[in-house]
């Protein structure tokens, strides 16, 4: 007799989370309750309900999470210009914390035991699920079907759904992507199929959100992003909330052939993984954030900022969103905002996104000083010979010892 008399699903309604609830029921013994989130993941999550009641779950959450999640997890990301091994804008890292919170908090609502997850066992994404959940309730028993079940295969999940009458939308009328594809509002990711050879070039018609920059219109788009504090407020001086702006630049910069990857990047469990990307607005709110922050924010600040970025990344990347170590960078990161506000234009062009101009009340810029005319007075040239002999002094000492430089 199993111990687990309930547990919390992360369920999608799709093939694999359909056939967990089932497992879960025959498996454990147990009453399922599904969490289905709506991060802006482009399709309906209502029809996951009436899958949900086919299989019998009387306890079905369906939520929207859209705003809160650019909020309270990209927005604060983007705060530190997040990037993983000079590239990876984190989507799918993002999203995970926010998703482990809430299968917690309706584990403690509903009394359940356990919570499950359709991650497999070559992934990230068990990680971060898991790190998440055992950082905000340490007891709590977590169910990862893909690390127990001998389902190994599309072919044996087909099987089970005929078995159990599952209903499965796809299950033989519709073709599947060969693709492994996750989706919420920053980003749409590919793996699998063609792309397992780092070798191949992705195939045109698998990307969804951006067309190619070679088709994007040949006159350019300007859109200004308005920042308090770090963070976009209004696009075009239209206030907007922080998923209204992300659909928006998501909208511009997919039209526009903006925010197309393809990186092979090195997984927390070892391997290293080839994946391809869609972010459009999530690269043009990078580029954006960086041109304000270099009028408003002073050098030495500015650069420790970027040396505590890849350290930041990579506790994201891997799964501790809930770490006192991320609680103390993001203190960090935030405090270096509150003078990052003003206005950057940014030109979207075939691909590109280009900075064409910056603004802010708080800028450190002065064109007195920056000048190369006249500047009457407002910096002495002369200053520098001091500057450099200061500076050059241990080379100098080095150099008349006779040291070597080359």
């Amino acid at each position: 007799m199993s111990d687990v008399k309930k547990v919390v699903l992360a369920y999608s309604g799709g093939l694999d989370t359909s056939v967990i609830v089932k497992w879960l029921q025959e498996t454990y013994s147990c009453e399922v309750v599904t969490f289905t989130a709506d991060i802006g993941q482009g399709e309906e999550v209502e029809p996951a309900r009436t899958k949900a009641e086919a299989l019998g779950v009387k306890e079905i959450y369906i939520e929207d999470l859209r705003e809160e999640f650019v909020r309270d997890y990209v927005y604060p990301m983007f705060r530190a210009n997040t990037i993983y091994e000079g590239e990876y804008l984190l989507g799918t890292s993002i999203a995970r914390p926010l998703i482990a919170r809430r299968l917690i908090e309706i584990a403690n609502e509903t009394g359940a035991d356990a919570i499950s997850h359709g991650a497999t066992g070559k992934g990230n994404d068990q990680v971060r699920f898991e790190l998440g959940a055992y950082a905000l309730k340490p007891g709590v028993k977590v169910i990862a079907p893909w690390r127990e079940w001998d389902l190994t295969s599309r072919e044996k999940l087909m099987a089970y759904c005929e078995q159990h009458d599952i209903p499965v939308d796809f299950s033989k009328s519709k073709k599947k992507s060969p693709y492994s594809m996750d989706a919420n509002l920053l980003h749409i990711s590919y793996e699998g199929g063609i792309l397992e050879d780092p070798w191949a070039e992705a195939e045109e018609d698998m990307w969804r959100w951006s067309v190619s920059p070679e088709a994007a219109p040949d006159q350019p788009t300007y859109v200004e992003l308005t920042y308090e504090r770090g963070d976009i407020v209004a696009l075009d001086g239209k206030a907007m909330k922080p998923h209204e702006v992300l659909e928006t630049l998501n909208k511009l910069g997919g039209d526009n052939g903006i925010g197309r990857l393809d990186i092979v990047e090195n997984r927390y469990v070892g391997m290293k993984s080839r994946g391809c990307y869609e972010t459009p607005g999530g690269t043009i709110m990078l580029k954006g954030h960086r041109a304000i922050e270099s009028i408003t924010l002073d050098r030495e600040e500015a650069h420790l900022k970027d040396e505590l970025m890849p350290k930041y990344a990579k506790v994201i990347y891997n799964g501790y969103w809930w770490s006192p170590e991320r609680r103390m960078l993001q203190a960090a990161i935030d405090e270096t905002q509150k003078n990052v506000s003003g206005v950057v234009r940014i030109k979207l062009y075939k691909g590109s996104a280009s900075v064409v101009g910056r603004k802010s009340e708080q800028s450190l810029f002065d064109e007195s000083i920056a000048t190369f005319e006249d500047d009457a007075g407002a910096y002495d040239q002369k200053d520098a010979e001091g500057f450099i002999k200061l500076n050059a002094l241990r080379l100098r000492i080095a150099a008349g010892k006779g040291r070597k430089q080359d």
